[in-house]
């Protein structure tokens, strides 16, 4: 290659070079100018509008072949020139490589020098500008016609010679929008040892750099845990109404909620494999040559197997097996009652028959009724009819994985027509998935991000959490959330008083709150105005001003004030705590000092500190994520849920994959640090709203039986 042809290496300058790469008259120039005007430092314009005007003018003669490594002498020049004195960036209107493909779409031809120096020269980013402007005509362009063509040529150029890019689109100012964007975000991965190629990866994911950075900060600094001051208990954080007053918050609702479009939405993601966990261990371990079932049980001290093998004949789904065993087996009845029970759990989980484990928990058979068998899904749609319907419809999401949404679609397909016959409720079910872009980067125990043998970055999937995303989409103004697996056979009735009571105290305080918010944007505010809010926020929302706010000026009371008051809102059902697995109510104090109510998980909490443990272990109440919840502000705009995450409280997991110990960080919980800055209200409900389903044997509880 000739010496002239040679690039400065970023290496040597310590710049980030980002290349503008397009066919013509698609705003390069424009966009390059641009840029080193917002990074105060240089750009490289195009040695040939120069070269070509010059020939033009003397002898009218246009480009060609010829021209082509004149032109990129010329451009390798002013690039090294303007390397050396431009100030962390630079931006090239165009460089080597756009020459290469007009000496090839042009002339069929392209110089070895012109060719090989192309595919050499490295951009930290190219810029592809699309031809979705208008072309302007000078003595220097072609023409219009065949942009697309040529467009095509240019992206499968980069593609080909393995250039990084992104493309650019829409007008002028989005245009540099989105690459300042995209140049402060390829900074820091830079400056967090990221390749090029992998902050694309990581763009691709559409994950922020700077989320990015705060999970390495996480892994590398630790996550603090939780500071508990107490436990939330009733008339110390959580509300006790009477029967009496369950009624009445339940009519307000009735009365307030034809205006508003309501929304359950149902978590119902994962398979049903930890529901029958410990059967599979009992498959995987069991001799069955040479010991019985109840050897097994003794040997192992398998209580839960135990406690299945009793009652299993009240499962719903007991004589679907029963029959394809008989059918399956001409002399079943003499087989030996261990043998018996042992192809009962086998043919549960074997993939070529009922395969349980790895359906999703939503479509199994939980309930038998004297008609027929139900499911979840059923459950939940029958429910929906019950409290989430305004003017005759109800609308009903579900976040699934996307390989099981068909077999969703197909139970809500058999059932819901007859339901909203039966209630006189049209339901609009709709689903969505747990989005990529909330996974998160897995490391190294050295905290280096982990790559798997192609050497590409690793993502794991960011948890629970990361259906803050999902609820964040909704349009409703009412959602009202509930786990799939917590469903009840019967008492429909009840179900429904208790969520309409929630949702009445949730519609009160979310009219007091809109009315003191559209007073302090319209009302000329006094003291005592301010005052009676200040009451309201402890009385009625637990919360408390900060130390030093009776110092502040009015107006920078009034702004404080806003501040709280204009948040998405959520009541939360808790019922009495019975030993059930899964977070409670506390008073905990964040990082700033400011104490409020949040729902905490026990490994969010510093079990080595006994103070900490002593206030864990003295709550009374439990979370059966049992919420309602206000997704809108006092102006009808939805808020971002985004910006209400304390993601300081999520967790960090080891894993094992192909051999390798790895870490992953797991996103605040949804009812947890996700909703952390939430105005929260705790009400006590009744047990019979609480029926989780976590383990098979859980279907064997009366709540679950007809």
């Amino acid at each position: 290659m000739e010496e002239n042809l040679r690039q400065l290496s970023n290496g040597v300058t310590k710049i980030i070079k980002i290349a503008l790469f397009g066919p013509e008259s698609t705003g390069k120039t424009t966009l390059a100018r641009q840029l080193a005007d917002y990074y105060k430092t240089e750009w490289v314009p195009e040695f040939a509008r120069d070269y070509l005007q010059e020939k033009w003018d003397s002898s009218q003669q246009i480009c060609t072949v010829d021209d082509m490594l004149p032109i990129a002498y010329g451009q390798a020049k002013l690039e090294n020139e303007r390397t050396l004195i431009a100030n962390k960036y630079l931006f090239c209107d165009t460089n080597l490589m756009v020459t290469k493909v007009f000496s090839e779409v042009y002339y069929n031809y392209c110089d070895p020098l012109l060719h090989e120096a192309a595919r050499a020269h490295e951009y930290d980013l190219f810029f592809l500008t699309d031809i979705d402007v208008p072309w302007e005509k000078d003595d220097l362009r072609d023409k219009a016609e065949g942009r697309e063509s040529v467009f095509a040529v240019f992206k499968q150029s980069l593609i080909d010679n393995n250039k990084p890019f992104i493309t650019l689109s829409g007008d002028q100012d989005l245009r540099l929008k989105k690459a300042i964007a995209s140049v402060d975000d390829l900074t820091l991965a830079r400056e967090l040892g990221f390749s090029s190629d992998d902050f694309l990866y990581i763009q691709e994911y559409g994950i922020s750099m700077k989320d990015i950075q705060k999970q390495l900060n996480f892994f590398k600094n630790g996550i603090p845990k939780a500071d508990l001051v107490r436990p939330a208990t009733v008339s110390n954080g959580i509300l006790k109404l009477s029967e009496k007053d369950f009624q009445e918050k339940s009519l307000f609702f009735d009365t307030h909620k034809s205006n508003l479009k309501l929304q359950k939405f149902v978590p119902a993601s994962g398979a049903a494999s930890r529901m029958f966990k410990f059967l599979a261990e009992f498959i995987n371990e069991f001799d069955v040559e040479n010991e019985s079932i109840n050897s097994y049980i003794n040997r192992k001290k398998a209580n839960k197997l135990a406690v299945f093998i009793v009652g299993m004949e009240k499962l719903p789904f007991f004589e679907a097996i029963d029959k394809r065993l008989r059918a399956e087996y001409a002399a079943f009845d003499t087989l030996d009652p261990s043998l018996k029970n042992y192809y009962f759990i086998k043919f549960i989980l074997s993939s070529d028959y009922f395969d349980f484990a790895n359906q999703p928990k939503g479509t199994l058979p939980f309930h038998k009724y004297k008609t027929h068998i139900a499911t979840p899904v059923e459950e939940h749609l029958q429910e929906c009819t019950h409290y989430t319907s305004t003017n005759n419809c109800s609308y009903l999401h579900f976040t699934v994985s996307e390989s099981h949404q068909k077999k969703f679609e197909s139970r809500i397909d058999a059932i819901k027509s007859k339901i909203e016959k039966q209630s006189g409720v049209t339901i609009q079910v709709s689903f969505s998935y747990q989005s990529k872009r909330t996974d998160t980067l897995a490391v190294t125990m050295k905290n280096k991000p982990f790559r798997d043998e192609k050497g590409q970055l690793v993502f794991r999937p960011g948890g629970h959490g990361a259906l803050i995303a999902n609820l964040n989409d909704l349009e409703a103004d009412i959602v009202f959330i509930k786990n799939i697996d917590n469903v009840i056979q019967n008492n429909l009735e009840k179900i429904s008083l208790y969520k309409k009571g929630l949702a009445g105290i949730l519609l009160a305080i979310q009219q007091q709150v809109f009315r003191y918010l559209n007073a302090l944007d319209t009302v000329a505010i006094e003291s005592a105005f301010v005052d009676e809010i200040i009451l309201f926020l402890k009385e009625k929302l637990n919360t408390t001003m900060k130390d030093g706010f009776h110092t502040y000026t009015l107006d920078n009371k009034i702004k404080e004030i806003k501040a709280i008051l204009n948040r998405p809102i959520r009541v939360c059902g808790m019922v009495k705590n019975e030993g059930e697995p899964g977070g409670g109510p506390f008073w905990v104090r964040d990082l700033q000092g400011g104490i409020s109510l949040q729902i905490v998980e026990g490994f969010q909490v510093d079990l080595a500190n006994d103070n900490q443990k002593t206030i864990l272990d003295a709550a009374t109440h439990f979370n059966p994520v049992d919420l309602v919840c206000s997704l809108k502000n006092y102006k009808k705009e939805k808020f971002d849920l985004t910006h209400f995450v304390d993601y300081s409280s999520g967790f960090i997991v080891e894993k094992n994959v192909a051999g390798k110990n790895i870490k992953g960080y797991e996103l605040p919980g949804l009812w947890n640090g996700a909703m952390a800055k939430w105005l929260t209200v705790f009400v006590e409900v009744p047990l019979i709203t609480f029926n989780p389903v976590k383990t098979v044997n859980d279907l064997l509880k009366p709540a679950h039986q007809f």
